[in-house]
């Protein structure tokens, strides 16, 4: 198993330190650097700002919203980036929410499935670059069948580092899932639980036996973000992540439409997240940090003494279908040697 680094999302600033962190990872050897973006901070100029300060580390967005950008304005942004930092690049791309998608993109939101695949199957189109690009899908036409009538199919003036870049999509639900083991190059769980792994094996297996799938598990990256809090006192240590599941579980979506809260369902704390639910949309933001269970936080982060979250590592998530576990947060540096070797192994 791999070790990646995620620098997560911005507050109302950039977060502290990455760069110290960032190059005391790749001193360290872990294989890749992520960035994120909702609806603040872009997931691409940080990549490539920080990144410039490294020289072997993969670079990944986990993720680059797709509603953000065009498909080719993604093809563009992947490309370059590839060419600057010597064929590093690993493009995670979401879907994200109706909320997100529709009241900051002003975009539609309704079969996200559908747009990914047509998304993905234009960025290949721009990277191959056999032939100047036209599309005719559903949600994605080029060029342009109305407007001045002057659209013309292009193709790249750059011509790639790599013509096939990998592509991983972060997803959450088993039909998603299954999208990325037929169409992508890995996938990017969020909140993902060991005690789930059958589960989403069994989506996995779902796409990778589909006609024309594009890999199969023995070389398909499954990069699931790792909360980690590394503290001598594990309440201490979960009281850092709370008000992170509670937002997700609580208030990133509305009340009938929050993916997040599914995959906590699927784990079996569905009357825990309705009650969190509850409370965060009707305002009391601090109950319903509250209202999250310590042991729901174990499901799906590391927190407590190094002892504790090795022993983890080794006994719930090394078996799992996990190929990269991106640690969100960034141990002490006591503790932080232990606990790289026991995601490795």
């Amino acid at each position: 198993m791999k070790v990646g680094f995620q620098a997560g999302y911005w507050g109302s600033g950039p977060p502290a330190k990455v760069e110290q962190r960032l190059h005391e990872a790749e001193a360290l050897g872990v294989d890749s650097f992520w960035t994120a973006e909702a609806y603040g901070s872009d997931a691409f100029t940080p990549l490539a700002w920080w990144g410039a300060r490294t020289s072997r580390i993969r670079l990944g967005t986990s993720v680059a919203q797709i509603s953000a950008r065009t498909p080719t304005a993604t093809a563009m942004a992947a490309l370059t980036l590839d060419h600057l930092s010597g064929g590093r690049v690993m493009l995670g791309l979401g879907a994200s929410g109706p909320q997100v998608v529709e009241g900051w993109y002003g975009q539609p939101y309704p079969r996200p499935l559908e747009r990914t695949r047509e998304y993905v199957e234009i960025l290949r189109s721009v990277w191959e670059r056999r032939e100047p690009v036209t599309y005719e899908g559903r949600h994605y036409r080029l060029p342009h069948p109305g407007g001045t009538g002057l659209g013309k199919p292009l193709r790249s003036t750059v011509h790639p580092l790599r013509p096939d870049i990998p592509v991983l999509l972060g997803a959450e639900g088993p039909k998603n899932v299954a999208l990325a083991a037929e169409i992508a190059d890995g996938w990017i769980p969020l909140w993902f639980s060991p005690r789930s792994d059958a589960f989403y094996r069994d989506a996995l297996h779902e796409g990778f036996t589909r006609p024309g799938a594009r890999r199969g598990p023995e070389d398909f990256e499954v990069a699931a973000v790792c909360p980690i809090v590394e503290h001598d006192d594990v309440e201490v240590a979960a009281r850092r992540i709370k008000p992170m599941i509670a937002l997700y579980a609580g208030g990133m979506g509305a009340k009938d439409a929050n993916f997040h809260t599914e995959v906590f369902a699927r784990m079996g704390w569905g009357e825990v997240c309705a009650e969190i639910q509850g409370l965060y949309l009707a305002g009391r933001k601090e109950a319903a940090v509250e209202a999250v269970p310590t042991a729901m936080v174990e499901d799906v982060a590391l927190v407590g003494p190094v002892d504790k979250i090795c022993e983890e590592i080794a006994r719930a998530w090394r078996p799992t279908c996990v190929t990269t576990m991106i640690l969100a947060g960034w141990p002490r540096s006591e503790a932080r040697g232990r606990i790289l070797e026991a995601v490795r192994g």
